[in-house]
């Protein structure tokens, strides 16, 4: 579809040209619960210490008024206003996530477009196409590199992050595709992010959300004033790829293979239970097999969790340190903590990783009873499957199967997450508002940060 030769100047014509009416309505429609999912923890993530720094830190820089930030009276610089947002949504592990990347879009696409939408003040349908090129963006740069980037200790949302929300944010300010080009290539150049908050519960992770929008808005405004960034920073000798992947090999044809035909962005899948993604299917099994054996932390004797390589070194190993998470962050990254958890409770929600549920003898000596076993077979796949074992011996096993999107699970959760924050009258008048409305606008975000109490 594109005449370009490099793949920037191939996504800044596609970029340039897209208009809402060529967006397919099957894509469309996901877009209100992005916006709902993101804004809901946005709302919860201004509570904890994390949101409440970075917004300390925001205040003491202040600077000219362009965007709402939440809990905030007054606006700031549209990209303080994303590094804040960036690193509330995110600050609890609990957003949208790309399965063959573990790349976490909305919490760098949505802040973004927010802050350019407010600043410039833009259509509703323009909104909707920058977060729909956002996740576009998002979903192709992580799927070329798979799993490589976390294989390699780095955060690939840190890596992709930036050049996703240089372009969101190029959208919106309707830059020329020359200047697309060069935000993309400055974005590009702040890449980055060590897993190395995986050792101590650091909150750097959360930072490498956060820091990648704001520095996608910088980007993209230096460039429309002219700032020059490079081309090749997706392919050649001295692109990103080579850099963080050190010489393997990648396919630079397929980054940009059928756009503007073929979504890719649609395939983030949204999160229903705090905690990392893979371990998500495994819960999802564990309470189908517990509910319809009438099953329960008093009655189960032993779980065991056949899963792949790269997930058991995210979610399983080193095995010590995930029977007794210490931190909230350490909380979302445990296969057999979050298990435990699910035996006893009904409703998976943030207080699965609150100190008093990290606390609880039962929970803990549960924990204890979750094995794992490695299937090199599954490569990069999920997969996987789950047993579990009653005191009776009888043995009840399931499938990992991906899950989809549920509405009512992703409206349920922005109830549970925002009604201890802003009441439960006003999350459901919130949510009414959003689904009644003909158009996704940016301007019921803004109108539910307002609410905050």
């Amino acid at each position: 579809m594109t005449k370009s030769a490099t793949i920037p100047g191939q996504f800044a014509e596609w970029c340039g040209s897209l208009s809402y009416n060529q967006i397919p309505q099957n894509i469309l429609a996901t877009l209100p619960f992005r916006l709902l999912d993101t804004t809901g923890l946005i709302l919860t993530g201004m509570h904890t210490p994390a949101g409440k720094i970075a917004l300390d830190f925001v205040q003491s820089h202040q600077g000219i008024a362009q965007s709402t930030v939440c809990n905030y009276t007054k606006r700031l610089p549209a990209s303080s206003a994303a590094l804040v947002h960036g690193i509330a949504a995110h600050c609890r592990d609990y957003d949208d996530t790309f399965l063959d990347s573990l790349v976490h879009p909305g919490s760098i696409v949505i802040p973004t477009a927010l802050a350019i939408a407010e600043k410039e003040n833009v259509s509703s349908e323009d909104f909707a196409s920058s977060v729909i090129v956002g996740y576009e963006i998002a979903a192709r740069l992580g799927s070329v590199a798979s799993l490589r980037f976390h294989a390699r200790n780095l955060h690939p949302t840190g890596i992709i992050g930036p050049i996703a929300a240089a372009v969101t944010a190029a959208y919106l300010l309707k830059l020329k595709e020359e200047q697309i080009i060069w935000a993309m290539g400055l974005a590009a150049s702040m890449s980055g992010g060590l897993r190395a908050f995986a050792v101590d519960g650091g909150w750097s992770k959360w930072l490498h959300v956060g820091w990648a929008a704001h520095g996608g808005i910088v980007a993209a405004e230096m460039a429309s004033r002219g700032f020059r960034g490079p081309e090749y920073i997706l392919e050649g000798n001295h692109d990103l790829y080579s850099a963080f992947l050190h010489g393997e090999t990648i396919n630079p044809k397929e980054i940009n293979n059928e756009l503007g035909s073929s979504w890719k962005g649609n395939t983030a899948l949204f999160k229903y239970y705090p905690c990392a993604f893979v371990i998500q299917p495994f819960l999802d099994a564990f309470l189908f097999i517990k509910k319809k054996h009438g099953l329960n932390g008093g009655n189960i004797k032993k779980v065991k969790c056949t899963i792949a390589p790269w997930a058991a070194d995210i979610v399983c190993e080193p095995r010590l340190p995930k029977l007794t998470p210490k931190t909230e962050l350490s909380a979302t990254g445990s296969l057999p903590y979050q298990i435990a958890v699910s035996a006893f409770e009904e409703n998976i929600g943030l207080s699965a990783i609150g100190l008093q549920m990290r606390e609880r003898r039962d929970i803990l000596e549960f924990a204890s009873r979750v094995t794992h076993c490695i299937e090199p077979k599954l490569k990069s796949n999920l997969g996987g499957k789950i047993c579990v074992q009653n005191l009776k011996g009888d043995q009840f096993e399931k499938k990992i199967a991906e899950m989809e999107l549920e509405k009512e699970k992703v409206e349920q959760k922005f109830l549970n997450n925002v009604t201890p924050i802003i009441g439960k009258e006003r999350a459901i008048i919130g949510l009414s508002e959003l689904f009644n409305s003909d158009k996704v606008d940016w301007r019921w975000a803004l109108k539910q940060f307002s609410n905050f109490a």
